[in-house]
């Protein structure tokens, strides 16, 4: 499946590296101010920029669920955890 909508400007790096996205770019991807992106380099001279939940979309079920932890919600989880790690201290 092809995409044709594409959209390309041209922006200035500043001197502290910093790149300005343009406002109609920010605006039809509904980013929000203060929003965590993932910078991604790919072939040595181009970048990808996505928005940090995608990552974490990506990752989630990537690392299987310790058996002692199956079913429980995640406060559950996060209390026995420390429980756990202060025991053991």
């Amino acid at each position: 499946m092809y995409n044709f909508l594409t959209m390309t400007t041209t922006s200035t790096i500043t001197s502290k590296r910093q790149l300005t996205i343009p406002s109609s770019f920010f605006s039809a991807l509904g980013w929000e101010e203060g929003q965590k992106v993932v910078v991604t380099m790919k072939d040595n001279n181009s970048l990808v920029i996505s928005p940090a939940t995608k990552l974490v979309d990506q990752l989630a079920g990537s690392v299987k669920m310790p058996k002692r932890f199956e079913g429980l919600k995640p406060d559950d989880i996060i209390k026995k955890a420390k429980k756990e790690y202060f025991q053991g201290k």
